[in-house]
């Protein structure tokens, strides 16, 4: 999926966090967004997907070169861009088994059978060494840091999605979880090349496994600065205040 920002500026009560922030991400990339807290990395991707409480006062968000500003979330989920959340929530009183098929019902108009659904989230469970009797316990209810996360990755698994956001993602996993997850997604990526990514993180921990093809700074609500993997490299080094100067 190619999606593109243009000229982005972005109010949250009546604070602006984004202030002209361009990007074009093309299908099968991986670009990362860093920086210091602050700086409206969360920000971008909730606006992505369309969180209400985001306000665009400027630009445009295109996919495929079509704006979908007036999008409400289901509809660009519907789309194929899916949120990993920095925060995942939990509901008591539904299953994960129970929310994913309604998602996936209300998303394909071909519909898996019980059968092949209860086979393929089985099998990505088993690949994220997710403990199965989780899926049949209320969504994320005395889950882990790290459990939320495994079950976000499911999710995707489960969706299909073309346009993949990681909202730091490798915050509450692991060593070993991390390395889990990453080599799911790379492998995710490796099936369906036409998918793209953008990670946003503080760390390079994830682009250890997940290598970016661009990787940008943000300061200030917009890009200040582009590069490749090694940028990153850079900045895990220096940190961002050396390197270019950038306070959160």
């Amino acid at each position: 999926m190619d999606i593109e920002l243009k000229d982005l500026e972005v109010e949250v009560d009546d604070k602006k966090i984004l202030n002209g922030l361009n990007l074009k991400i093309k299908k099968g990339e991986i670009h990362a967004i860093m920086g210091p807290n602050g700086v409206g990395k969360s920000t971008l991707s909730r606006v992505i997907m369309g969180y209400p409480d985001y306000k665009v006062i400027n630009g445009d968000i295109l996919v495929s070169s079509k704006s979908i500003l007036e999008m409400p979330i289901n509809k660009r989920s519907n789309l194929g861009i899916f949120l990993v959340y920095q925060n995942p929530i939990s509901i008591d009183g539904i299953t994960e088994r129970e929310l994913i098929k309604a998602s996936l019902d209300s998303k394909n108009d071909e519909k898996k059978t019980l059968y092949e659904f209860v086979l393929d989230l089985e099998h990505n469970a088993d690949t994220l060494e997710i403990d199965k009797k989780m899926l049949h316990r209320s969504f994320n209810i005395g889950a882990s840091g790290g459990e939320k996360k495994k079950n976000e990755i499911l999710w995707a698994l489960m969706l299909k999605p073309k346009f993949l956001i990681l909202d730091e993602l490798d915050s509450g996993l692991d060593v070993d979880s991390l390395k889990v997850v990453s080599e799911t997604i790379e492998e995710y990526l490796k099936e369906n090349k036409d998918v793209s990514v953008l990670i946003i993180t503080h760390y390079t921990r994830i682009l250890d496994y997940l290598k970016p093809d661009f990787v940008h700074v943000l300061k200030d609500g917009k890009i200040v600065k582009d590069g490749d993997f090694s940028l990153a490299k850079l900045i895990e080094k220096n940190g961002y205040n050396q390197s270019f100067d950038i306070k959160g």
